[in-house]
C-alpha cells in the first residue's frame, strides 16, 4: 500500500487545498490529510474546527482519512508508515522553499515528496488571502467549498 500525507494548515480549506488532496487521492492508496497544530499560532478556527471542515469537504473520498499533527512532519510520517509527502505548488516562490523542505525531509528520514502543481483557476488562492478578503466583506464564494464558506461567515461574524 502507498501511503502520503498532504500536510497544511488549511485555516481554512480552499478549493485550492481541495484540488491538491483530491488529485493525491488519485496518486495513493491512502492519503492523510493533516493539519499541522502550531500553539504559538492563532488560526481563525481550531485544529479541531479545521479538522471537522476537512472532513466534510473529503466525505466522498474513501482514501482520505483527516487527522492532527504537531511537531516534525517526518516524524508524523515514520510514526504512522507515510513514504510520501504531497504538496502543491502555486508558484515559483512556493518551489524554492518546498524543495528546500522536500530536501531536507528527505535527509532526515527518507521521506519523499511529490510536487503537484496547483489547477491554474486556484494559482493565486491562498487561505491568508481567503480571511482577508472575507473579513472585509470581500465574496469568496467558488474560493472555498460551500460548507466552509458558511462556516467562514459565521466566524467572520462572530469576530466582528
Amino acid at each position: 500500500m502507498h501511503r502520503a500525507v498532504c500536510p497544511g494548515s488549511f485555516d481554512p480549506v480552499t478549493n485550492g487545498h481541495l484540488d491538491i488532496i483530491v488529485r493525491g487521492a488519485r496518486l495513493f492508496d491512502d492519503l492523510t490529510v493533516a493539519v499541522g497544530t502550531n500553539p504559538h499560532k492563532a488560526g481563525l478556527f481550531t485544529a479541531t474546527e479545521r479538522v471537522e471542515l476537512l472532513r466534510e469537504v473529503t466525505k466522498d473520498l474513501p482514501e482520505v482519512r483527516v487527522t492532527t499533527f504537531d511537531g516534525l512532519l517526518v516524524d508524523f510520517c515514520r510514526e504512522q508508515g507515510i513514504q510520501a509527502i504531497v504538496k502543491g505548488l502555486r508558484a515559483v516562490g512556493d518551489f524554492d522553499y518546498e524543495l528546500q523542505m522536500a530536501q531536507m525531509n528527505l535527509r532526515l528520514t527518507g521521506v519523499e515528496t511529490v510536487f503537484v502543481p496547483t489547477s491554474p483557476e486556484y494559482s493565486f488562492l491562498s487561505s491568508s488571502l481567503v480571511k482577508e478578503v472575507a473579513t472585509y466583506g470581500g465574496d469568496v464564494s467558488g474560493l472555498v467549498p460551500d460548507h466552509v464558506l458558511r462556516r467562514l461567515t459565521e466566524r467572520l461574524g462572530e469576530v466582528r
